[in-house]
């Protein structure tokens, strides 16, 4: 019980098909058995996409490439040339999957001036595996969460479908994709959708923009609606949420400035006794959420929801850590004035280095110790701010490649945060235990340098290399470490969480070497200077050796809980605030010098 088995495929197929033992019976989990080539398909669409001639160098087949009549070959721009292929292929999991990653693909990179030619196409391509007859197919696709990335990757491809005359109507028996000019002056706006959902009939669903909603947008905008009538059932049979789907799938692309919509289900089920409930999609955590919606009428045959379309522009602090982060205006809050006040103290805390580096950095250990603090103060300074550009990229821009960039110097910045706190550990052992051992200041700066950041320029272009040719790198709806599809967020936590176990080692050293009393001292009076010192001793090295962010470890096996995530968010959004606070502003050999000499200083 429990034993796999991997069965390869028959030899008009490539990839595997896995079974399971259960109750002494052998039963399929996955099937990964395909005859498509999807990254053939996708080198053709690229090229055909961005309508370059391709020479006869190239590997792929002349059916691709229609001819003129000189012969030359001659790129289409909608890619309507592969569909052929696609189409005659059985909708097997495995062509399913690759079919998913053909799309997506597709959105990611291939999204520029999507007109209607492009969004038929596309329809067609995605029509193909969201027909109700392979429903039951995805339950094998080995990619649970295949559906949501086909919901994610078609959203963002018919976000940006270009209207002609205002409107734009593109019909499928399994998507339906409608777009129209909007702005203020408009009347009230609604989309109606009639689909075939099986072979007992046709389903409904109505889409309505609120005129006082339409008043809020400052110039003229687009609104796309996409309709999925087997779409919930897939998501059913993926076994990515338990709930039962009772009518179709709509989704809404809106100016951001619009925040309720009213949408109106006709029922699959129109039993009396069935209970409806309105919920949104959640594709980060890939369930369904009952807080994006919420029920304005219900009768036996339909519903009507009232959903709140909201684009955040800061992501929680918290998501650094965690695989997803609970929505929460709280979270929002504690992000946005942590790392305000984060970057301006570590600006403050890096002028006021500059200005007594001097005066404190003459003997070598303090040199070190400053030399740690001002690299700690830099990459965090830079990893906070990049936080915040990645966040806007991500809300804004809507950029693929502008996100891996911004992903890559985050996850690279926030590594060399801990590095430089692992160097400074690693100093303070120096400090306390190699009293007679002797290291020069040009040892210390090139073996610092390399830890603290080559260290992380190693993990850090690993990790894209690895990752990004399979369009792992990134999560759905951050531009952060993907974690659902690759674990690439483990290239963050695993060194991460290993510095922070040595840095609690360094302070337990710390305590122990401090605490001691000396020879025939055992007075409650020293015993309270011994706590204090020890207290104060672990106050100041808590920030300084990022021992908070061991926290992030309740949010990674409890990623719903907002308690953590909050508590998270509160420990170290404001780490920049304890820098200044700790490392310079209560440092003794700052404290001493004349503050009137800094502030006239920074005067002039």
């Amino acid at each position: 019980n429990g034993a796999v088995c991997i069965q390869p495929c028959s030899p008009s197929l490539h990839g595997e098909t896995s079974f399971v033992c259960k109750d002494r019976k052998w039963q399929m989990v996955a099937d990964a058995c395909a005859s498509l080539d999807v990254q053939a398909l996708f080198q053709v669409s690229s090229c055909l996409f961005l309508a370059v001639c391709c020479t006869s160098k190239t590997f792929f087949s002349a059916k691709y490439f229609d001819a003129d009549d000189d012969g030359n070959r001659n790129c289409q721009a909608d890619f309507s040339c592969i569909i052929p292929d696609i189409l005659s292929s059985p909708a097997i999991p495995g062509n399913i999957a690759d079919i998913v990653e053909l799309l997506k693909k597709i959105s990611l990179l291939l999204s520029d001036n999507v007109n209607r030619g492009k969004m038929q196409s596309y329809s067609r391509i995605a029509n193909h595996i969201l027909n109700s007859s392979v429903i039951s197919n995805w339950a094998f696709v080995r990619d649970r969460n295949a559906s949501s990335i086909l919901l994610d990757s078609v959203n963002l491809f018919a976000g940006k479908l270009l209207l002609r005359n205002e409107s734009e109507s593109i019909q499928e028996h399994f998507i339906s994709t409608k777009g129209y000019s909007i702005h203020k002056n408009t009347s009230e706006k609604s989309f109606d959708f009639s689909m075939k959902f099986n072979n007992t009939g046709n389903i409904t669903g109505h889409v309505v923009i609120p005129e006082e909603e339409l008043l809020k947008l400052p110039k003229t905008s687009k609104a796309i609606s996409i309709a999925f009538p087997t779409l919930g059932a897939i998501i059913e049979t993926s076994r990515l949420d338990p709930g039962f789907v009772n009518g179709m799938v709509l989704s809404v692309s809106l100016p951001e400035e619009l925040q309720h919509i009213l949408l109106t289900f006709e029922k699959v089920n129109k039993l009396e006794n069935v209970k409806a409930q309105c919920v949104g999609w959640h594709s980060t955590e890939r369930r369904w959420d009952d807080r994006a919606c919420s029920v304005k009428s219900d009768n036996s045959s339909s519903i009507v929801c009232i959903c709140r379309h909201h684009r955040r522009t800061f992501k929680s602090f918290s998501i650094l850590m965690s695989p997803t982060v609970p929505r929460s205006a709280v979270l929002d809050y504690i992000t946005r004035v942590g790392l305000g006040l984060s970057i301006f103290s570590l600006v403050l805390c890096l002028i006021i280095e500059t200005v007594v580096w001097h005066h404190v950095t003459k003997t070598k250990i303090t040199y070190m110790r400053h030399f740690c603090l001002v690299n700690i103060a830099t990459s965090l300074l830079i990893a906070d701010v990049l936080f915040i550009l990645a966040a806007i990229v991500h809300n804004i821009a809507l950029n693929y490649q502008l996100c891996v960039a911004a992903t890559f110097f985050l996850h690279f910045f926030y590594l060399a945060l801990f590095f430089w706190m692992f160097t400074l550990g690693l100093l303070i052992l120096y400090g306390l235990l190699l009293i007679f051992f002797n290291i020069t200041r040009s040892v210390f700066i090139v073996t610092a340098f390399s830890i603290g950041y080559g260290c992380p320029l190693v993990i850090s272009i690993l990790t894209v290399a690895i990752t990004e040719p399979k369009h792992g790198y990134l999560r759905s709806g951050a531009c952060w470490l993907n974690w659902y599809e690759t674990k690439a967020l483990l290239a963050f936590v695993v060194p991460a969480l290993s510095i922070i176990v040595v840095n609690v080692a360094v302070v337990g050293v710390v305590v122990v070497k401090t605490g001691r009393s000396s020879v025939g001292e055992g007075c409650k009076s020293q015993d309270v200077n011994n706590m204090i010192r020890i207290s104060k001793n672990v106050a100041l090295l808590t920030p300084l050796l990022g021992l908070t962010w061991g926290f992030g470890l309740a949010t990674i096996i409890d990623s719903h809980s907002l308690a953590f995530h909050v508590t998270f968010a509160l420990l170290n959004a404001f780490q920049g605030f304890f820098i200044l606070l700790f490392g310079t502003l209560l440092d003794r050999k700052v404290l001493i010098l004349d503050y009137m000499n800094i502030f006239y200083t920074l005067r002039n």
